[in-house]
């Protein structure tokens, strides 16, 4: 697919992929999560020290790989559902390797990695094979990845132990392994959404799947490796988990999916595809995370946390809404 072919509406070089949304969006995010930090700390006298956000920098690893293989979802016009329980498929797995096979963690973590890729993959095919919803397929293997997981773990934890501690034990300044390894993955999906042409065909197809098609690319491999990607990124959560919590949970990642694809909304990336950033969402999963850590520490219970967490989502939805139909025209 030259440049020439590209659809009219993709944007014409691959740096212009990452800045679609405008600097301005970087700006009124930053704004936003800075005013959030004011309040809290306002409200508590107790948030706006280096511990809470160390804290907060412990606990997001999993959410910002997550959201960033979200973000390839949404700008190619689609959504997977399934997250959540890929992941704690993906920690199923890993437990089986190292309890019941006894296999050393590098090993049992990389089989876990495959069952979750393989898991975000088989998503893929089915979407664009039958030409069925994401949304309807990601729901079905919602339920299967959740039930193959509580079948491997007899629906009970399965403590692993210490095999994986390394990723979230601190290392300088506080910071854990898992947060770098997250700051890595992020900038490396910047790097391939803005400066390659894997990251225009996938903004192209977003944009005007028809038009690529006709353009002489097949958006079909392209669709399968993002669902791919987004498996193997729930993965990647799911050993992070395991090192927080030396366990396997089968009910882990319920309700998952709900903060991964807000956190990408809230980031300014479109439901409705062709648009998207990954450091918008990391803003995004920052606003989240702060969002929930301040929250706490003003007592607020949990009917509170949902309401008021449901509504700042209610406003990015509403928002992308205004901002794609103002696009149109």
């Amino acid at each position: 697919m030259s440049e020439a072919n590209l659809p009219a509406d993709a944007p014409t070089s691959t740096k212009g992929v990452g800045t679609r949304l405008g600097f301005s969006n970087y700006l009124g995010l930053a704004g936003a999560l800075a005013a959030m930090i004011a309040l809290f700390s306002v409200l508590s006298s107790h948030f706006l020290t280096y511990d809470t956000f160390s804290t907060i920098a412990n606990q997001i690893p999993d959410l910002v790989v997550m959201s960033v293989g979200m973000t390839f979802v949404l700008i190619i016009a689609s959504i997977d559902l399934s997250v959540g329980s890929v992941l704690a498929l993906g920690a199923s797995v890993v437990s089986v390797a190292a309890l019941k096979w006894h296999w050393p963690a590098f090993p049992a973590a990389l089989i876990g990695l495959a069952a979750a890729a393989l898991t975000g993959t088989v998503t893929g095919l089915v979407t664009v094979a039958w030409r069925i919803p994401s949304f309807i397929v990601s729901l079905g293997v919602l339920e299967g990845a959740r039930g193959l997981a509580y079948q491997m773990t007899n629906s009970r934890t399965a403590y692993i132990g210490d095999a994986f501690d390394f990723l979230s034990n601190p290392i300088a300044f506080g910071i854990s392994p898992a947060f770098l390894i997250a700051v890595a993955v992020m900038i490396i999906a910047h790097l391939v959404l803005t400066r390659t042409i894997f990251g225009r065909y996938l903004v192209g197809i977003g944009t005007n799947e028809e038009a690529v098609r006709l353009a002489g690319v097949n958006p079909r491999p392209y669709k399968v490796i993002v669902f791919a990607l987004m498996g193997a990124l729930s993965g990647l959560a799911a050993l992070f988990q395991i090192s927080r919590l030396e366990a396997a949970d089968p009910n882990a990642g319920a309700g998952l999916e709900l903060q991964v694809i807000a956190a990408v909304v809230i980031g300014g990336t479109s439901l409705m595809g062709g648009r998207g950033s990954v450091i918008s969402t990391f803003f995004g999963v920052l606003i989240i995370s702060v969002l929930a850590a301040g929250l706490a520490q003003i007592g607020a219970n949990e009917p509170t946390k949902r309401i008021i967490t449901g509504a700042v989502i209610v406003v990015a939805v509403v928002l992308d809404t205004y901002r794609s139909r103002r696009k149109r025209g």
